[in-house]
């Protein structure tokens, strides 16, 4: 996919791209313009909203979670400015309420992270009536759930015992999850 033809982007190359992650956002970034694409960056729903709002781009991957707010209010957004734009949402967390949510408010399709710039040009490239394929390395059961955990972790404050409540899972059993490495 690396070498995708130009002509599958169409005339307008134009892609947003918004995610409080960085490192992530530039390498996204880098990838996509050796794809072909002229790409501009945001960090932040305000940024993300201000960007679509003058320049509402032909495609788009935004984040669900962004430090200021819901990535949900760009990608509503672009729909109001541009009907025809093909939207991704990115999520470092798969959940079916709100990947409904997404789909519902205007998105195209909807990855989890890690998402690397071949799933995301798959993604956007596809065409409606045709699925892009699944990725060639998925993560593992064990590796989606270490994630969850970590995430809840991180929310929590890093606090053991509220996240054992939240997860309803007993305090020491999660200890001895945290203190082991990552599944792959």
């Amino acid at each position: 996919m690396a070498d995708q033809p130009l002509k599958d982007i169409g005339a307008d190359k134009s892609l947003l791209i918004v995610d409080d992650d960085e490192p992530f956002l530039r390498r996204l970034a880098r990838a996509m313009e050796k794809r072909g694409f002229e790409v501009e960056t945001a960090e932040t729903v305000a940024a993300g909203t201000a960007i679509a709002t003058a320049r509402p781009p032909a495609y788009a991957v935004v984040d669900l979670r962004l430090g200021d707010g819901n990535g949900l209010d760009v990608v509503e957004r672009i729909r109001e400015r541009r009907e025809d734009s093909r939207v991704v949402v990115l999520t470092g967390y798969g959940a079916i309420a709100t990947a409904v949510a997404a789909v519902k408010i205007g998105a195209t399709d909807y990855l989890s992270k890690p998402a690397d710039a071949n799933d995301v040009t798959a993604a956007l490239l596809a065409t409606d009536d045709e699925l892009p394929p699944p990725p060639e390395n998925p993560m593992s059961a064990d590796r989606v759930r270490w994630e969850h955990i970590q995430r809840v972790y991180e929310l929590c404050d890093r606090n053991v015992s509220e996240t054992a409540r939240r997860l309803s899972m007993h305090r020491r059993t999660l200890q001895r999850i945290l203190a082991k490495r990552s599944p792959r």
